[in-house]
């Protein structure tokens, strides 16, 4: 059974950073695709980046880029979002997510169907 497991969430006062951590187990030597979404109350799910680990290419929702960093720790075999500067808007609750692409473009598009979700961290920014 896969299981995704994310870590590192908190509060944090404006401009502060934190580091979200994304572990696996079971199969997870099958995943390529690894993705960090989040959902504020009241609102819907946003993609927020995503990685493809076969060539590390990656995705990032326009209001992050510049900010936050996914990347894949291979000796700790997890993906982790590096997330600097953050805002309020950045409040809410942060899942990982993880599939097999056939296609790097499939990766790398939010809307594209990740099979296995964690149970989410949250986040919380304040001013």
């Amino acid at each position: 059974q896969v299981q995704l497991v994310e870590s590192g969430g908190g509060s944090v006062q404006a401009g502060g950073s934190l580091r979200l951590s994304c572990a696996a187990s079971g199969y997870a030597n099958s995943f390529n695709c690894v993705g960090w979404f989040r959902q504020a109350p009241g609102k819907a799910r946003e993609g927020v980046a995503t990685i493809y680990t076969a060539s590390a290419n990656t995705y990032y929702v326009g209001s992050v880029k510049g900010r936050f960093t996914i990347s894949q720790d291979n000796a700790k075999h997890t993906v982790d979002l590096q997330m600097n500067s953050l805002k309020p808007e950045d409040s809410g609750m942060y899942y990982c997510a993880a599939a097999n692409a056939n296609h790097v473009s499939d990766c790398l598009d939010p809307a594209w169907g990740f099979g296995y979700w964690g149970q989410g961290t949250q986040v919380t920014v304040s001013t």
